[in-house]
């Protein structure tokens, strides 16, 4: 005969608070954040709801864990501030891509190559992607000639993170921006 199985309850997001602490003894850091050392758990409770505060678990690995005396609606909202702070900080990287073909005019090429060293100013890579259309397939130096140029003159601020390689009828290269932004 099969036992029943039982569901695990959900775990919660974030630190313990008050009753969910079920630990007999807590090191106990008061809401002037003076160290009181190790406490019977139901001390720390009634310090907390003498101060109309909560006991928050903050190092639950620690033995005895460590908890807090403090408000914790204040302290998620902080938390939830810093992480969005953070998030906003974040940068995301994005690929961008350069079109050309092998017998790219000179100005049209000098164009792309300001274009480029804008996408690296502002730390996104550069995939550059020559295609090759017909004959052109024959003469696939003059595209790796066209991308070994590309190389040499962004190589101050920019790295090859892929080498050129062929794809079907193109030639694909990626660069990534060096250094600081």
């Amino acid at each position: 005969m099969r036992r029943p199985h039982r569901a695990q309850p959900p775990q919660k997001e974030g630190p313990r608070v008050n009753d969910e602490i079920r630990n007999p003894s807590v090191q106990l850091i008061d809401a002037e954040g003076t160290n009181r050392g190790t406490v019977p758990i139901d001390e720390a409770r009634s310090l907390a709801d003498e101060l109309g505060l909560d006991l928050v678990e903050i190092v639950p690995n620690a033995e005895p864990p460590v908890c807090k005396i403090l408000d914790f609606g204040k302290y998620k909202y902080q938390s939830q501030k810093r992480a969005a702070e953070a998030r906003k900080k974040q940068k995301t990287v994005e690929v961008k891509e350069i079109k050309m073909r092998p017998n790219i005019d000179t100005h049209d090429y000098d164009v792309k190559m300001r274009n480029m060293r804008r996408f690296f100013d502002d730390g996104d890579k550069v995939k550059v992607t020559l295609r090759f259309r017909g004959r052109e397939m024959a003469h696939q130096d003059l595209g790796m000639d066209l991308l070994r140029k590309v190389k040499d003159e962004t190589s101050d601020y920019a790295k090859v993170e892929q080498e050129p390689k062929m794809e079907g009828r193109q030639m694909i290269m990626v660069l990534s921006p060096v250094g600081p932004r």
